[in-house]
């Protein structure tokens, strides 16, 4: 199985606001950049899409350790909560419904297909690759606005 490793980042002006994300796919000295922007939408929304379209780009299942700043997506697989939804048809303990329930549903697919490592990494901090991908996402933001 293939190594990957991949760093996403969300961000998104007001929340909800215009929001953009960003990923970037490590393989054998390779690297490919991809992002994208969409209207009202919110910053956990653009950190969980990140991760979704990333692994979208992998054409045969792989080992992935994904990076990213995001507790709210991390914790998700490192704690388990998606496993639990995914037990109790996407609704939390309280029986509220599970906000984002279609994007961890994409995710929660994914992770079928792939072998998903979790790592957080510190925001806005010195990681070189957490710092690319969150150019990627708010240049995402930039372009989308001017094209209003």
């Amino acid at each position: 199985m293939k190594k990957v490793t991949l760093y996403t980042d969300g961000a998104c002006s007001g929340n909800p606001g215009v929001g953009g994300w960003g990923a970037l796919l490590m393989y054998n000295g390779h690297e490919k950049r991809i992002s994208a922007a969409e209207g009202e939408t919110t910053n956990n929304r653009m950190e969980v899409t990140a991760v979704i379209e990333a692994l979208k780009n992998l054409t045969e299942p792989c080992e992935v350790d994904v990076y990213s700043d995001s507790a709210y997506t991390v914790n998700a697989f490192l704690k388990g909560w998606i496993y639990d939804w995914a037990k109790s048809n996407w609704v939390k303990s309280d029986n509220k419904p599970l906000l984002n329930a279609d994007l961890w549903q994409q995710l929660y697919a994914l992770s079928k297909t792939h072998k998903l490592n979790f790592i957080k990494v510190k925001g806005h901090a010195d990681n070189e690759y957490n710092n690319v991908c969150d150019k990627l996402a708010t240049d995402a933001i930039k372009n989308y606005k001017a094209q209003l």
